[in-house]
């Protein structure tokens, strides 16, 4: 059977204490690679001193780097992205493994989670193109890929929570990357997981950094249409309540104008 970690990000002792509260499941194959950013030196868990699960403290700053550390120590086939507050299903995670072991020449795999809000998600399994089907938004939750020929794949740094500017968009831009780069990207309705809290991206309100995120990737996924797209985003965002429309718009006009320094001081983590 193929071999799988879950690499799983989680921050300052409150939050190794919410994943020790955690059942992950022991499954034989499959690893639990965790990075403990701000960990403040507080004693690990009795319940995660397992021979399954890999410890790693972390003394940098921001999401992106946390992930990027989580996966720089996994060493299995496939690698899943994970946060501390995920539930895994064995059978969803067994049934993700036999795909990657029939279909060897898929580098990346999304599936389904169970998880706050109306996620709307293909119907079948499809390959993963430039353009996303349909009202299909990604979670970083929702990604894994074989390490063998998309290892190489990392959050930007400049993007995801505790950055400098860019609150999100992390996850949206390490998909496209993988798919800008020509890896075989593909996804399944399989359910692996379930995440009961609302995502950055789903938050009642969004703040500055959220906004100037959503400018930022809505700038680096499609440049010939962002100034068709800014408006229409900070519409329905509107709409939805999260922003006002006129700060809305400021701020995605802002994080759009900010996209090409990222993308010239990234091309490691982008395409």
């Amino acid at each position: 059977m193929i071999t799988l970690d879950i690499a799983i990000i989680t921050y300052k002792p409150d939050g190794i204490k919410r994943l020790a509260a955690n059942t992950l499941p022991q499954i034989p194959g499959v690893k639990y690679v965790i990075s403990w950013q701000a960990h403040e030196s507080a004693p690990i868990p009795e319940e995660l001193q397992r021979p399954d699960i890999k410890i790693y403290r972390f003394d940098g700053i921001g999401l992106s780097h946390n992930r990027n550390n989580s996966i720089k120590y996994c060493t299995s086939d496939i690698i899943i992205l994970a946060d501390d507050d995920i539930f895994f299903f064995t059978d969803g995670i067994n049934k993700l493994r036999e795909v990657y072991e029939n279909e060897l020449d898929t580098d990346l795999i999304t599936f389904k989670s169970l998880r706050h809000g109306d996620t709307i998600y293909p119907e079948n399994a499809c390959k993963l193109k430039a353009k996303l089907p349909a009202n299909y938004n990604i979670a970083s939750i929702e990604l894994s890929f074989r390490r063998a020929t998309a290892g190489w794949l990392r959050a930007c740094p400049e993007l995801g929570l505790n950055s400098p500017r860019f609150h999100g968009g992390e996850d949206e831009m390490l998909l496209h990357t993988a798919i800008k780069r020509g890896l075989n990207c593909w996804f399944y309705p399989i359910t692996v997981c379930k995440h009961e809290h609302p995502s950055t991206g789903s938050k009642a309100h969004l703040t500055k950094g959220n906004l100037l995120a959503n400018g930022c990737v809505i700038a680096l996924t499609y440049p010939k249409t962002v100034l068709l797209r800014i408006p229409i985003k900070a519409w329905r965002l509107h709409k939805s309540k999260q922003a006002n429309f006129f700060r809305a718009l400021l701020y995605l006009i802002q994080g759009a104008a900010g996209a090409l320094g990222v993308l010239k001081r990234n091309k490691e983590y982008l395409y």
